[in-house]
């Protein structure tokens, strides 16, 4: 009777587990529901509508939808559909940066037996490439070819070849999980809900990717594919860039108001209808998520006809910093295609770029709202002062406040670029940009000599962790490739759960009703 009784708990206790993860899934079909009743149809005005209230808290006052979504049922790739992809990291191009790219044929013969051996063989690249390297330079050590600038503290020409062979092993690691950082915050910003990423242990330098309910698998291969590009700008300030901004914005209401009544009517025949319903619905859904009345949307109608980049892009008042103006994601696509426009572009300093952040505005608690940064391009040749190949480790800390702060260490070349860089733009701030997105842009106090800067702000734990992991990108230059892709439909069967503890699986059994296991 005990044991009964136990099972009888154990089995309420599970049944409360099972209900309470399935709730996330019922609080999200239900918003998903409302968002494809109010647009009618329409995909992207759906995803508005959801965009927009992923930050609002509308489960018991403690989780936000985007919470929900991800606390909800993962149907996976075998219900949902979605791809499935292996990424390779080159460990050969690796090996060749952290050789400093020698040109000795012993060492490059050697790379490519190696290479082409480890498509047949069970042992990784670097056993072969050791192998392969005695056997045509017996007498030769690795230690010649690794006691390199890049790795400086690490191996010197007493190192031992087992020694050599360790850092190797390490680097490479270190490469593979910047290449799976960087591959995650590259899938983050694509949008996908509950993406499965990890490490293939048996298999050096491959990551596998599960992206559940893609439909772009196009955009998804180039998003993926190719090495992260770290770069160190200059920066101009808000007061500088503020009144280009402005000129842009004349420009484009002189460019609106020059269209003559004869091509807005051709303009206007030509719109299916299709495409007016789509325009006035994303209109009517601005205008209900902001509470306002016909009257008032027709006023902000009106104001984005006087001012098109304005009414979508809001300057920094302040003038101060490499910030210039804040926006709601769902405008950045506008933005971008007004600045550039020939006509806007020649309104604009021939040095000036700009470029977004990486993270939602810190300020805003519904994480929507965009910085726009100024950068200052001062080469000819387009290229950034400093890249993140002079970067020889990166690592969060604590500053002597108590705050999380990073610390990042360069090589001789670097070190001497970036005492010039800081020495120039002091009580100026240079901005650290990954893949064409800042993620930070701290202010340089004085000039720094020797290599070692640490980075402070306003910084939690997990942004400095990020941060590093971000300058340690840049150390190697190895682009991650496909080589095995899987593009699969949904279809019935089984959906995981993900419980806290574990994985459940449930299944639905003829006659039997809902099966769980793990």
């Amino acid at each position: 009777m005990q044991n009964k009784g136990f099972v009888r708990v154990f089995a309420i206790l599970l049944t409360l587990v099972c209900v309470f993860y399935l709730s996330f899934s019922f609080v999200t079909r239900h918003y998903t529901s409302k968002a494809k009743e109010f647009a009618k149809g329409d995909v992207k005005v759906e995803q508005d509508y959801l965009d927009s209230l992923a930050n609002e808290k509308v489960y018991f006052g403690n989780w936000t939808l985007k919470q929900c979504r991800e606390m909800e049922i993962s149907l996976g790739l075998d219900l949902k559909g979605g791809m499935n992809v292996i990424l390779e990291v080159s460990v050969p191009d690796v090996i060749k940066v952290l050789a400093d790219n020698k040109t000795d044929e012993a060492f490059n013969q050697a790379l490519a037996n190696a290479a082409k051996q480890a498509t047949t063989s069970q042992d990784d690249v670097i056993t072969l490439f050791v192998r392969e390297y005695h056997k045509i330079a017996p007498d030769a050590t690795l230690s010649q070819l690794f006691a390199t600038q890049q790795l400086k503290d690490k191996v010197n020409q007493k190192s031992t070849d087992a020694e050599v062979e360790k850092v190797l092993r390490e680097e490479v690691k270190a490469a593979v999980e910047n290449s799976y950082n960087v591959l995650r915050t590259r899938i983050d910003r694509f949008g996908v809900v509950q993406p499965n990423i990890q490490s293939l242990e048996d298999k050096m330098g491959r990551i596998m990717v599960e992206l559940p309910g893609i439909k772009e698998p196009e955009r998804v291969r180039k998003l993926l594919q190719g090495s992260a590009n770290l770069e160190f700008w200059e920066t101009y300030t808000a007061r500088d860039v503020v009144p280009y901004l402005q000129a842009a914005d004349t420009k484009l209401r002189v460019l609106a108001s020059s269209e003559t009544p004869a091509e807005e009517a051709d303009n206007a025949a030509a719109e299916t209808p299709s495409v007016a319903q789509a325009t006035n619905t994303t209109d009517s859904l601005a205008a209900a998520l902001k509470g306002e009345s016909k009257t008032q949307a027709a006023d902000l109608a009106q104001f984005k006809k006087e001012h098109p980049l304005l009414a979508i892009l809001q300057v920094n008042p302040s003038g101060q910093g490499p910030v210039v103006a804040y926006a709601n994601y769902k405008d950045t696509a506008e933005i971008n295609r007004y600045l550039s426009m020939p006509e806007v572009k020649a309104e604009m300093p021939k040095d000036l770029n700009l470029k977004w952040g990486v993270s939602p505005f810190e300020y805003d608690p519904k994480a929507q709202t965009f910085e726009l940064y100024a950068i200052k391009v001062t080469q000819r040749n387009g290229k950034a002062p400093l890249e993140g190949d002079v970067v020889v480790d990166a690592r969060d800390e604590y500053d002597h406040y108590g705050k999380p702060a990073v610390s990042m260490s360069m090589n001789t070349d670097g070190a001497r670029r970036w005492a010039q860089l800081t020495k120039q733009n002091i009580n100026r701030s240079i901005a650290i940009v990954l893949d064409g997105y800042v993620y930070s842009a701290p202010n340089v106090n004085n000039e720094i000599t020797g290599g070692n800067s640490q980075i402070t702000g306003h910084f939690t734990p997990e942004q400095a962790k990020d941060l590093a992991n971000v300058l340690k990108s840049g150390k190697m230059p190895a682009p991650a490739h496909i080589v095995q892709e899987d593009i699969v439909g949904p279809s019935l069967g089984q959906a995981s759960i993900n419980a806290g503890g574990g994985w459940w699986v449930v299944g639905w059994v003829r006659g039997g009703g809902w099966v769980w296991w793990r």
